[in-house]
This record gives C-alpha cells, sequence and structure tokens, in this order.
C-alpha cells in the first residue's frame, strides 16, 4: 500500500467514536495510560463544535479510518505568529509503515503553509517513542533544545 491509496479529510462530528476510540488506543500504546472515554469524547466534541482552537484530520484507505491527527494553535509573541501544534497522533497498527502519517503531516503542513498567520508546526513525542521520532525527523523536522513541563488539574 503506498501514500497514493490514501486519502486525508476533515473529522466530523459522525467520526466521534473512531476518534475516541484511537486516542485511547494511542495513549494506551504510547504511555500505557487508559483513558475516561467519557471525558475523551467530551473533549473530542468540544473541538469538533469550536474550529477555532483546532481540528482533527482523518486518514482513510477505501473509506476506511486508518489514522488521525488533531492540530491546535498557539500564538507566538516572539514570532507574532501562530504554531500549529500536532497531536493526537494515531495510525492503527495494521497500516504503519504504509505513509499513512506521513501523508497527514503533508496536509497539515500544506495548510499550515498558506496560513499567512502561521509561523512553524511543532509537536512533542514520548520520549521513548523512538518510532514515531525517527519518522518526524524523516519528514524534516528538528528536535528542539527545549523540554516540556506541565501541571494538571
Amino acid at each position: 500500500m503506498t501514500a497514493d491509496f490514501i486519502t486525508v479529510r476533515p473529522a466530523r462530528a459522525q467520526d466521534l467514536e473512531t476518534l475516541v476510540a484511537f486516542n485511547a488506543a494511542m495513549a494506551k500504546e504510547s504511555e500505557d495510560k487508559g483513558l475516561n472515554t467519557g471525558i475523551l469524547s467530551a473533549g473530542i466534541s468540544y473541538l469538533l463544535e469550536h474550529p477555532a482552537e483546532g481540528y482533527y484530520l482523518l486518514a482513510e484507505i477505501d473509506g476506511n479510518p486508518v489514522g488521525t491527527a488533531m492540530v491546535t494553535y498557539e500564538w507566538s509573541d516572539w514570532r507574532n505568529g501562530r504554531f500549529w501544534w500536532i497531536q493526537s497522533v494515531y495510525v492503527h497498527s495494521d497500516f504503519r509503515r504504509r505513509g499513512v502519517y506521513a501523508r497527514l503531516h503533508d496536509t497539515i503542513r500544506t495548510s499550515a503553509s498558506e496560513d499567512s498567520q502561521c509561523c512553524g508546526i511543532r509537536l512533542y513525542v514520548e520520549k521513548d517513542n523512538t518510532g514515531a521520532q525517527a519518522t518526524y525527523l524523516s519528514l524534516g523536522m528538528e528536535q528542539t533544545h527545549y523540554l516540556l513541563f506541565e501541571e494538571e488539574f
């Protein structure tokens, strides 16, 4: 299977069940974390209903969902521009290494480059996920010198 057979489209409300399943699988695989599907469903629904906050893309092969990515935005005062953050990346295990994420990434990169306020794309990755890191590097991304800190509420 090559990337030519992969289509990418904006996710819609009727894709909610797929997005929940893919996000839950990604959290389990990458961080061994179980997510509360009620909260997850509400979070995904919120973004689908508020496109100014971001959006989801769905990759399909023959009309069947095989991968997803979410984009959110962050304003940079240093650059007087907006970074597009790629998050919630998941490719079904049966379709990995077939160009699914590359197609999602290219779609995001193209859209971002057409946004006059966009100053770049960013993502974060679990530090032990070397396979994903290699993919991101192969697509032209660079590892930054920043560390990520958080405090959850």
